[in-house]
């Protein structure tokens, strides 16, 4: 027999998508969240862009605090935060994600290489957001089935490289927390991690 090369069912988006989620203590909420994305292809053209909770709880009274999505693309933005980053664990999680703001993205650009030390930096309205990931290690590959994704409507292909250590600094600011543990495909995965050639595939 032979299989089709071929995956059944309809792209919904491909490109890459990188996250840092930090933590004060290991049992505790997360303190820090941000997901970057570099879309090579959606049903809303390309884009770049980041979502941003300097306050996952969404109760910070501190008005340098900064819950918001960065974006070049602002229907790409919408359709992936309400589609699928509203679904991802940590920021279902976080009351923080009902309430951003929407921010113009102006500049966008990478530093160092995916063997060691690899920087994204996100430029906009009164904004300047680096995150970095440094302790990187061995690439994995990743094909997830629906039943075990956040949508649970796609299959997503992608290649993860886990981080050591990392962190974000938004205006200068850095985050609060440490990279901790995720629950990742059953088991448990570094919180900081690169994703590239992700695709999603609606089943």
């Amino acid at each position: 027999m032979t299989l089709d090369p071929i995956t059944k069912g309809t792209v919904s988006w491909t490109g890459e998508n990188p996250g840092i989620y930090l933590k004060e203590s290991p049992d505790g909420p997360w303190s820090g969240l941000v997901t970057f994305f570099r879309v090579t292809w959606s049903p809303f053209g390309r884009g770049h862009g980041a979502l941003l909770l300097e306050d996952p709880s969404g109760t910070s009274q501190s008005p340098e605090c900064i819950n918001a999505m960065i974006c070049d693309n602002e229907p790409l933005a919408k359709y992936l935060l309400e589609g699928f980053f509203h679904n991802f664990a940590a920021f279902k999680a976080s009351a923080g994600t009902k309430n951003i703001e929407f921010r113009k993205l102006t500049e966008c650009y990478r530093e160092g290489d995916s063997g060691s030390t690899y920087s994204e930096i996100v430029k906009g309205d009164d904004i300047d957001l680096r995150m970095t990931w440094r302790g990187l290690g061995t690439p994995y590959a990743v094909d997830m089935p629906p039943e075990g994704g956040p949508t649970k409507e796609h299959q997503m292909y992608s290649l993860f490289i886990d981080a050591k250590d990392a962190a974000v600094t938004v205006n200068g600011r850095p985050l609060a927390g440490k990279v901790a543990e995720r629950g990742f495909a059953g088991g448990t995965k570094s919180s900081a991690f690169l994703a590239f050639s992700e695709t999603w595939i609606k089943i």
